[in-house]
């Protein structure tokens, strides 16, 4: 059986390139005889330069830029003929803000490092910008403060779909997960309406993404891709997927955020249109059965159910994953081998 392993990165635990390891050992012990075509993925959140330099080689390139609580962090952009990939979480990420600042740096988190790394990449005829898993929440205000003149032509490679304002935007939706209180989420809802500068990108798909940053990208006028579509035709893997019996892909949480943009809904619909099932194994599950068939999911499983508690999951999440990937490869492989 021939299964390509495509998954994001567990946020905060594994990489992509460790979730596609786990996977992929657990699977062997249960189905030895499989050839495993390990494709590890990402959105344009966390993992985003990681898995082009994997994937295409080119040079990798450290700065220092502002961090998102205004202290210095080293961040890396990868430089591969002519194009800079630039992954904004490593100069804003969430991860960069520990979790008992959140809720006091969730209004004043700045994006002025993602303009530092513009600055750093501005002689690359193209810069593609990676947006997903950031801290923030500030329309891009740093960037648009730090940033000097672009003369490249600008991509952002949006991990989601969502517009800036409204129930769906980026205060409404992100906020709370950055920290923000109910009344915080407020305010940064009234502020980004009231950036005048913006008006004309708010509502397009993309706009809302980390914090805002995807208005202010198309505001320099910037095109929008999906982070996930661009890392699959960069990485090869329609190709993989045209040879595939089974696709397995994951992230932290299948959530209904996946199914707005995120790479595992791409995933699985580049299967479905190949006739090829996809499962999905991720940290947690709170997909319905119908929903996750609609977007081209065969089956879900969760790492915490297996385990029998998140903390349980927690504790070794690769030794936990594997052991999840054993129990799906003893029902997919032996099924499809009937």
């Amino acid at each position: 059986m021939r299964v390509v392993i495509a998954p994001d990165c567990f946020g905060g635990t594994l990489t992509a390139r460790e979730v596609a390891r786990a996977v992929a050992d657990g699977w062997l012990r249960a189905a030895p005889g499989d050839h495993l075509d390990r494709r590890p993925l990402a959105d344009g959140g966390p993992g985003f330069v990681d898995v082009l330099h994997a994937a295409l080689g080119g040079d990798l390139r450290v700065t220092t830029v502002t961090g998102p609580l205004g202290t210095p962090v080293e961040a890396t952009w990868l430089e591969h003929d002519g194009t800079a990939y630039v992954e904004s979480a490593q100069a804003c990420g969430l991860h960069l803000v520990p979790a008992d600042r959140r809720a006091d740096s969730a209004e004043t988190a700045t994006t002025r490092g993602v303009g530092e790394l513009l600055n750093a990449a501005r002689d690359a005829r193209v810069i593609v910008v990676g947006l997903g898993g950031s801290g923030t929440t500030d329309g891009g205000a740093g960037l648009r403060e730090a940033v000097l003149p672009v003369t490249a032509r600008l991509v952002a490679a949006a991990d989601v779909e969502n517009p800036l304002l409204g129930p769906h935007g980026a205060a409404r939706t992100f906020g709370p997960q950055k920290g923000a209180s109910p009344e915080a989420v407020e305010r940064l809802e009234a502020r980004l309406a009231g950036m005048d500068e913006l008006a004309a990108v708010r509502d397009l798909p993309g706009a809302g993404a980390a914090g805002g940053l995807g208005a202010a990208l198309m505001a320099l006028g910037a095109t929008v891709e999906s982070g996930a579509g661009l890392v699959r035709n960069l990485t090869g893997l329609d190709a993989a997927l045209d040879r595939a019996d089974l696709v397995v892909t994951g992230e932290g949480s299948f959530d209904w955020q996946s199914l707005r943009g995120k790479l595992v809904t791409a995933v699985a619909r580049g299967a479905a249109d190949r006739g090829v099932p996809c499962v999905v194994l991720a940290g947690q599950v709170s997909v319905g059965r119908r929903e996750a068939s609609a977007a081209g999911v065969a089956e879900s499983y969760a790492v915490a159910d297996h385990a029998g508690s998140v903390e349980a999951s927690l504790a070794n999440p690769a030794g936990t994953l594997a052991d999840l990937a054993g129990h799906v490869a003893r029902q997919w492989s032996h099924l499809r081998s009937r």
